[in-house]
């Protein structure tokens, strides 16, 4: 089925007649933050003439201008004239004009990206976490269509921090369809004033995780890890899983973090999420992932208490500043909180990430861009409060956990008393990261965040995928060899995919995420490809994954938090992951620098897959999923943990041309010689 929009998108760049110039932003959409440029004069022009090259030299004239507008209001040249009149959405398959199917999945998925039930700034090509972008400035966003639309099996996109830098000859057998980069800057340059600077001059881009490699899912990407999270929280300080009457408080309704409330409601708890901007607040009340707004916060303390006697699960979003919440709960005679963390961008303080609780909304976005540096002022004071008050409910009892959003990070640089801040390399705070104290060991025995996405765009296919994917997990839990940590996941997992369609996790693309382990996600993928061959699926499935997973990302503060031989600041694992998917059967990769911990912080690598149903794509499926995991098994076995050794060694048994290393334990004698 031909869709004539999409056609035209997929022509190329228009520049006869050019597309009319939009003077005034869309109103009724949220926007990203203006940021002042701290560009020199000099770089001025030359972010100028970088945004112009992109045009024939007759028509730079007609665009010169505004991009001098964009660049001195908004901090970032955007091309907002080039963004096409479209309803932004992941249309099914085969509406989209292609030479090789795989080509249209990416296509697909990128427009899933950009859809405004998705996308925190969709006209900014903000996908979530405040600036994570699908690509720099629309004229990438439609040259990278043209080009998918034309590409052929031998060819492959290059792609460099959101610019296609053309299609490439490749072998049509194993080479990826595309390869995507964002980010990468030489290590003594990784800094975040150097990255905005780069930005401003369109050299870069911040790609977070799944924003740049187009595999974001709206706020269902990070739902099961979060339900797991609180859940295993739960069962860390109360030794149950029955969370009625229990009380979690926290922050963020925007990209990722609306996935908070979703995750209280499916385990019955009282979550309470603060949210400064009522946009992103409106936006989850209104798609049912919020159930209730709360705009004053006698009432929210009320609506706690009530919940907690009446052991009533809801999730409440209350409209106003998170340091507020905090402030105002550390004031009551009892406690009324159990377990807390948050989720704000703190990854990007300063830039919109963090709103300092002295300021209104749109008080906060105008100091932003007028004067930085009292911003910034403001913004340690308020997290110095926030902490403060945090410390209050802990000493009563309350467990915090950082959730790996460079939170404490932030905390450690406003001067907060959070940790030893002698120590240039502290990893531990006062607070642990919700990988070190729950999620890690469930990393190290192979389970993540799989994911998939049904092409056809049709419900029918995704309730059929889940009644696939619970199948093979009763499969797998029925084998006789299963240890008792390995076969809780499965438990967990199984009452997951059970009660997704009733939970409706779906906005924009019919989507699911799964944690699941090596083999699990290989049996999955073959059901999946099986389905799609003999006609059991309507159409084909794009399988991928988040980068916050067993392998796909080296991150001291976050993902490799609980590796503690002294290579949490090792980014090996990362790049050998996108190196080893690229050439066993994965249809994109992508390696980034940052992250939900921030630029320099991080190096992440992500992959997507193409199920068409092909006996190639099984290949593609054993070879590539199977690294995908093992190599973050085998590298936190190597470290240590005792979890992954157990995964690696029950994989080399299972497979003979598996050999890993792994570590000899310390003898008693050096043990006592060390002091250990």
């Amino acid at each position: 089925m031909s869709n004539e929009m999409l056609n035209r998108i997929c022509s190329g760049l228009p520049l006869n007649p050019l597309p009319p110039r939009k003077t005034v932003r869309n109103a009724n959409v949220p926007h990203a933050p203006d940021i002042q440029s701290s560009l020199t004069n000099k770089e001025r022009k030359l972010a100028i003439k970088n945004a112009l090259r992109y045009f024939p030299s007759h028509i730079q004239g007609q665009l010169i201008d505004e991009f001098i507008y964009e660049l001195d209001t908004y901090g970032h040249i955007y091309m907002y004239r080039f963004q096409p009149d479209i309803e932004m959405r992941a249309y099914p398959i085969d509406e989209y004009p292609c030479k090789c199917k795989a080509a249209a999945a990416i296509m697909l998925m990128i427009m899933n990206n950009l859809d405004r039930r998705v996308a925190q700034f969709p006209d900014e090509l903000v996908t979530y976490g405040g600036n994570g972008q699908a690509f720099s400035n629309w004229a990438q966003f439609v040259l990278v269509m043209h080009y998918l639309s034309i590409m052929t099996d031998e060819q492959v996109l290059v792609m460099y921090s959101g610019h296609p830098m053309g299609l490439f000859p490749t072998r049509s057998d194993f080479s990826p369809r595309v390869v995507i980069t964002n980010g990468l800057v030489v290590p003594n340059y990784s800094s975040t004033d150097n990255y905005d600077r780069m930005f401003a001059l369109g050299c870069t881009m911040y790609g977070q995780m799944t924003a740049g490699s187009y595999c974001y899912i709206g706020p269902q990407g990070i739902v099961h890890g979060t339900f797991l999270t609180i859940m295993n929280a739960a069962q860390k300080k109360f030794n149950t899983n029955d969370l009625r009457g229990k009380v979690f408080v926290s922050s963020g309704l925007g990209g990722m973090s609306g996935a908070q409330p979703k995750a209280c409601q499916l385990l019955g708890c009282v979550g309470v999420i603060a949210e400064v901007s009522e946009e992103a607040a409106r936006k989850r009340y209104n798609q049912g992932w919020c159930q209730e707004l709360i705009y004053d916060l006698n009432q929210v303390v009320a609506r706690i208490r009530e919940c907690r006697e009446k052991k009533l699960g809801t999730s409440i979003g209350y409209v106003g500043n998170v340091v507020d919440l905090w402030e105002r709960l550390a004031k009551e005679k009892d406690t009324l909180v159990d377990l807390g963390s948050d989720q704000t961008s703190c990854h990007t303080p300063y830039q919109g990430g963090y709103y300092p609780v002295q300021l209104s909304y749109d008080d906060a976005r105008q100091l932003m861009k007028n004067d930085p540096k009292k911003f910034k002022e403001l913004v340690h004071e308020s997290i110095r409060r926030q902490i403060a008050a945090i410390d209050i409910l802990y000493e009563r009892g309350m467990y915090f956990f950082d959730y790996g959003n460079a939170f404490l990070l932030t905390a450690k640089d406003a001067g907060a008393p959070i940790g030893d801040s002698d120590d240039n390399h502290l990893i531990r705070f006062k607070y642990p990261s919700y990988v070190q104290d729950i999620m890690g060991d469930i990393f190290s025995l192979g389970f993540g965040p799989f994911r998939w996405v049904c092409a056809s765009g049709l419900a029918s296919d995704l309730k059929e995928t889940d009644k696939i994917a619970g199948d093979i997990i009763k499969e797998q839990m029925s084998s006789k060899d299963i240890p008792a940590n390995v076969l809780k996941q499965y438990y967990n997992n199984l009452k997951w995919i059970e009660e997704a369609e009733d939970s409706k996790l779906v906005v924009g693309s019919q989507a699911r995420i799964l944690y699941s382990d090596q083999m699990g996600r290989i049996k999955i993928g073959l059901a999946f490809n099986q389905a799609v061959r003999t006609g059991r699926l309507k159409g084909p499935v794009i399988l991928s994954r988040d980068h916050h997973d067993v392998s796909g990302t080296d991150s001291p503060f976050r993902e490799t938090a609980n590796i503690d031989d002294g290579s949490a600041f090792c980014a090996d694992m990362s790049v050998q992951n996108v190196i080893g998917d690229s050439f066993r059967g994965a249809t994109w990769v992508a390696l980034h620098n940052g992250g939900g911990t921030g630029f320099g912080q991080a190096i992440n690598g992500g992959f997507g897959m193409f199920l068409d149903g092909s006996t190639k794509a099984d290949e593609n499926i054993q070879q590539m999923l199977y690294w995908d995991v093992i190599n973050g098994v085998s590298r936190r076995s190597w470290s240590g943990n005792s979890n992954a050794r157990q995964t690696v060694e029950r994989a080399m048994t299972d497979e003979p041309k598996l050999k890993v290393t792994l570590p000899n334990d310390l003898s008693e004698e050096c043990i006592k010689k060390l002091s250990l």
